[in-house]
């Protein structure tokens, strides 16, 4: 596997987004698929576990998620997709440490996912405080996000 099929696998990557994007799950998957029997790729995995999530899966998505990890450990988005895919499943204390691996990762290029996802789970635990925390910490990477902001200011109404 050399260069051409690394590249080969990037375009098919590309695609599947494109795809993904548009609500085409069944057929991002099958590209993103295809694009890890060209040349296996820590994205590939991730968005083909994606794509699986979408489709109610979201076991089969943490398989894959882990064996992204597997192909490279510094890739921020699977630890993170992991612990949404816990979260989907209501399972919050699982997903806190796959959620905090994300925040360390040094490849990521979303570093505001997993600080949203972890006030979530805040939230559900009526940890109003801490998931402001995590809400501010997101903003650092969003300033002035009109999201965000609205969910701190219900956050804060529902602490007085």
């Amino acid at each position: 596997m050399g260069f051409t099929s690394y590249k080969r696998a990037k375009d098919l990557i590309k695609e599947g987004l494109v795809l993904a994007h548009s609500g085409h799950a069944d057929k991002a998957k099958e590209i993103f698929e295809s694009s890890i029997k060209v040349h296996p790729t820590a994205e590939g995995m991730t968005y083909w576990g994606w794509m699986e999530h979408q489709l109610n899966q979201s076991d089969r998505a943490i398989e894959l998620c882990k064996k992204a990890i597997l192909l490279d450990p510094d890739f921020g988005n699977p630890f993170n997709d992991i612990g949404s895919y816990l979260i989907s499943q209501g399972k919050f204390d699982e997903a806190i440490p796959w959620l905090k691996r994300a925040m360390k990762s040094k490849n990521y290029e979303f570093r505001h996912f997993p600080h949203i996802n972890l006030a979530h789970i805040f939230i559900e635990k009526k940890m109003f405080m801490k998931a402001m925390r995590e809400l501010d910490r997101a903003l650092n990477y969003l300033p002035g996000d009109p999201g965000l902001v609205k969910k701190m200011d219900e956050l804060r109404k529902e602490i007085n």
